[in-house]
């Protein structure tokens, strides 16, 4: 295992040599970074004697020359030879940079090359971690994909109990382990997701929509990627980022949604539908902005085309996912869309519950299988979700495989 671990500057960062200590008995090659306001807390050669490997400090080193030339390329190069970037302790300032894509110096211009996953263990005081705009930061990283080892409660330096205090460093680092020797059981498997609603325009300016965020396919995409599958993401327009390490096809409408998703149909082993895509469209776009001159306007409308039936006619042996948003009668309407849609799963879940569903970080759902089963989900994150409904497929493919 290769790690480069980003140690910020806050007082936690003496517990940051416990966790390099632990990575390296747990078989690690550690690569420690540290920040300038990192090596006022804890001297660089503590972690050079722990972990047997150069400290980086600086983006360019004193004296200039052929140093500050190869240095200027050195952040690529540890992004290259490592596998997982741990930061711990990440401090507020390191999450509104990274959130924000800033690049001052060595350790932010590193997580802007780094191209595998990403564990962030923060620490700071309780308001600062409370505070709206860290919230902000934090929800950022999380939609990108970074993993965050929740900070605990307890007496903080500042003199005050409450949230904001490191994780122990022997869980960090479990949690670090598990992402480089985790499950792979998605290996050699080509995931196929639609996320995000799509856009039906009515004349230059107005379009028909709905709330979908593509937090839910986007979960699914990071989930895939982490399990070690190729991941192709359909997208219709979203505002979140999308997952490192995966192939994201931009789309607006259904029917560029539907061409995207047949191109790629026959490289997929699993497909999972989970775009909110329009039931219908205008049969005539205005090519002019409608003008608000009448006292009623009437459009026209006819269906968008149904994606998930055409893959359901041609699925083949691909593992089929469908999604489900109801409003009444949720487990009904799944096994009926089951049905008419020859899915082999449906995730089901029910539309206006506070704290779930669209736009939503956590969702509630319903899993209707092929087999018969149904199988009730609690409420969770989206990214726990989606690694539950890849377990799930696993098995009912095993199942559906013995009983042929």
């Amino acid at each position: 295992m290769n790690i480069v671990l980003g140690v910020g500057g806050g007082i936690a960062a003496y517990k940051a040599a416990e966790l390099a200590r632990a990575l390296v008995q747990a078989g690690a090659r550690v690569q420690v970074v540290m920040t300038r306001a990192a090596t006022e807390f804890v001297q660089p050669l503590t972690f050079a004697a722990l972990t047997g490997q150069k400290v980086i400090t600086d983006l360019f080193p004193a004296g200039g020359g052929e140093a500050a030339l190869a240095s200027a390329v050195e952040h690529i190069a540890v992004a290259q030879q490592n596998e997982l970037l741990v930061v711990a302790p990440a401090t507020a300032d390191l999450m509104a940079k990274f959130a924000h894509g800033a690049a001052d110096d060595f350790l932010s211009t590193l997580h802007l090359a780094f191209t595998g996953p990403i564990l962030l263990a923060p620490a700071m005081n309780s308001n600062m971690w409370t505070h709206p705009a860290t919230r902000a930061n934090l929800a950022i990283l999380r939609e990108r994909g970074c993993h965050v080892v929740e900070p605990e409660e307890g007496f903080l330096a500042c003199g005050v109990t409450g949230p904001g205090r490191l994780a122990d460093p022997e869980h960090i680092a479990g949690e670090a382990t598990r992402l480089l020797t985790g499950r792979k059981d998605l290996d050699g498997e080509t995931i196929l997701i639609t996320a995000g609603p799509t856009e039906e325009p009515i004349d230059p300016v107005r379009f028909i929509s709905n709330r979908s965020s593509g937090k839910m396919g986007y979960a699914l995409a990071t989930a895939a990627r982490d399990r070690g599958a190729r991941v192709i993401v359909v997208s219709g327009p979203v505002q979140i980022p999308a997952p490192a390490g995966v192939t994201v096809i931009p789309v607006r409408t259904a029917s560029e949604m539907r061409d995207a998703v047949l191109r790629h149909l026959e490289d997929a082993t699993i497909v999972v539908k989970a775009a909110a895509v329009a039931d219908f469209h205008l049969a005539r776009v205005a090519q002019q902005k409608i003008k608000k001159t009448a006292a009623r306007v009437s459009l026209e409308l006819d269906p968008t085309p149904d994606i998930l039936s055409e893959i359901g006619r041609k699925k083949g042996d691909r593992l089929l996912i469908g999604f489900a948003a109801e409003t009444q009668d949720l487990k009904q309407e799944a096994k009926r869309k089951l049905e008419s849609k020859n899915c082999d799963m449906i995730v089901a879940n029910m539309v206006g519950q506070q704290g779930t569903g669209f736009e939503s970080d956590d969702n509630e759902v319903t899993l209707v299988l092929r087999t018969g089963e149904v199988v009730d989900l609690p409420r969770g994150s989206k990214r726990d979700i989606a690694s539950q409904i890849f377990d799930r497929a696993l098995q009912l493919r095993l199942a559906l495989y013995a009983a042929r």
